[in-house]
């Protein structure tokens, strides 16, 4: 006997299964660039353009619509910023940081 899916699955998942979602919405060109960039600072759409490498207005446009859906951004008086929860995420993904660092070191060998 099969499992039935949740009747309100996680908004890009097939499945239900909530990190399949985020690996889809993180694995989007251009999402975790504007993650990073804003894990640093708020921006407003031009700065977070620039710090893009000029990206175009439309996919921004698409690329904020997603993470704003998501709840991992917001819009204030400053500009784009990372919502608690989009903070959170960057908090947790410190230690892949770490790895992907020594897994560089390890591939120049």
């Amino acid at each position: 006997m099969t499992t039935p899916l949740p009747k309100n699955p996680v908004r890009g998942s097939q499945t239900g299964i909530a990190i399949m979602a985020a690996f889809d919405l993180l694995g989007r060109k251009w999402n975790m660039r504007i993650l990073w960039e804003l894990n640093q600072t708020p921006l407003s759409f031009r700065g977070l353009q620039e710090k893009c490498d000029g990206m175009s207005p439309s996919v921004l446009n698409s690329r904020i619509k997603q993470l704003t859906e998501a709840k991992l951004i917001f819009t204030s008086q400053d500009g784009y910023q990372l919502t608690e929860l989009g903070k959170s995420l960057m908090v947790t993904l410190d230690p892949l940081r770490v790895w992907s660092a020594e897994w560089e070191a390890q591939l120049a060998k």
